[in-house]
């Protein structure tokens, strides 16, 4: 493929994305920097399409679990990645049982303070099933 053919594949998956993005609650991009290890303006970089930064694909699993992409917007925005970038999409193991899980807690009326729950939380229950994987292996 040539660059600029790359380029604009680039641009287009990247394209999808924000507009995926945009679609959500306020503070997924940060929730996506915190899950991802990374600054926000590293996430600004590789989820606008204003930037010819590529998506790593290791992070395409992080990016569909907490952008909580629909099936159809899953699908639309792995092919354009696809394109982009033949041969490296990963397997996003989505061949496992999930099943939703409903909480209860407090409303500090904090948006910062019920953000870092909310993740705390999520990560407490990630560290738990990959110990749960580690044993059953």
């Amino acid at each position: 493929m040539a660059r600029e053919d790359t380029e604009d594949a680039i641009i287009a998956y990247k394209s999808i994305l924000a507009q995926i993005i945009d679609n959500r609650p306020s503070g997924t991009r940060q929730r996506l920097a915190t899950a991802l290890g990374k600054h926000r303006s590293f996430v600004t970089q590789i989820t606008s399409p204003t930037y010819a930064t590529p998506l790593p694909a290791r992070h395409l699993a992080t990016i569909v679990r907490v952008c909580h992409f629909s099936a159809t917007e899953e699908e639309r925005f792995l092919e354009a990645y696809q394109a982009a970038h033949p041969g490296k999409l990963p397997d996003l193991g989505h061949s496992e049982k999930l099943r939703h899980l409903s909480l209860m807690v407090p409303d500090f009326g904090d948006d910062r303070k019920n953000r870092l729950l909310e993740e705390a939380i999520s990560d407490l229950v990630q560290k738990i099933v990959a110990i749960s994987v580690r044993n059953d292996e």
